[in-house]
């Protein structure tokens, strides 16, 4: 048995997520798969196997906790190696998932060779989130990020996809209360409402889930140039 498996199996029971073995057997491939695409390609700094199951894996599973997700369009924005959004519907299979990331060799290999090799579907767009909004606005009931840029920022990357009545889950650390501050303005501007703040504790560590609720149409001169974003947030 793997470390990655046993490590989820021991830590699974905090979230008290109902599993199959299958669902547990595939999270921890997937684990391993990464890992060994690290070697030849930069997609984690975390790469010893328990490290991996509780700060990406089981990490990415507490938005399970967060929301009802069965039957939902999710989209990943900035993916990265996978994160959240190959957990999410391997644990929920019913989920319709949107990877979206700007970096293409990750892409590729997540749309060629890992998601195939584990019998995993999902929807794949390359490029910059502002890029796609136009395009994907308002398509999707829950929008997920994690680690991609300070919240006020990921507010007007992330809320023009939501869907009215649908959901922006930020997944964030410990700076999770400063950012949402930072991000009040912003979360007005662009049609969202502050719902609450989600905590779980995974191998000791606190990980948040910021939930903002899509309450109106985000305003169509949104989102910005990326330059234009990071130079003057709202």
């Amino acid at each position: 048995m793997s470390d990655i498996k046993t490590t989820l199996q021991q830590d699974l029971p905090l979230l008290q997520l109902p599993l199959t073995e299958e669902a547990v057997e595939k999270l921890a491939a997937f684990g391993e798969l990464v890992i060994e695409k690290n070697k030849v390609m930069n997609l984690t700094a975390i790469t010893e196997p328990e490290a991996v199951a509780q700060l990406h894996l089981l990490d990415s599973l507490t938005l399970l906790k967060a929301l009802p997700l069965k039957g939902k369009a999710v989209l990943d924005v900035g993916t990265g190696a996978g994160f959240p959004g190959v957990p999410l519907k391997i644990a929920e299979p019913d989920i319709r998932l949107t990877l979206l990331d700007s970096l293409q060799k990750r892409m590729n290999w997540l749309e060629n060779e890992a998601l195939p090799s584990l019998n995993v579907s999902a929807r794949f767009l390359t490029g910059r989130a502002e890029d796609f909004a136009q395009t994907n606005r308002g398509l999707f009931d829950v929008v997920t990020s994690r680690a991609v840029a300070r919240l006020n920022i990921l507010c007007e990357l992330c809320l023009p996809f939501v869907k009215k009545g649908g959901y922006f889950a930020a997944m964030k650390g410990e700076a999770a209360e400063e950012e949402l501050l930072e991000a009040r303005k912003a979360i007005s501007i662009l049609g969202g409402s502050f719902e609450c703040i989600e905590t779980y504790e995974i191998g000791g560590a606190l990980h948040r889930i910021i939930l903002i609720k899509k309450t109106d149409t985000t305003p169509p001169q949104y989102p910005r140039a990326y330059a234009r974003i990071k130079q003057k947030p709202l």
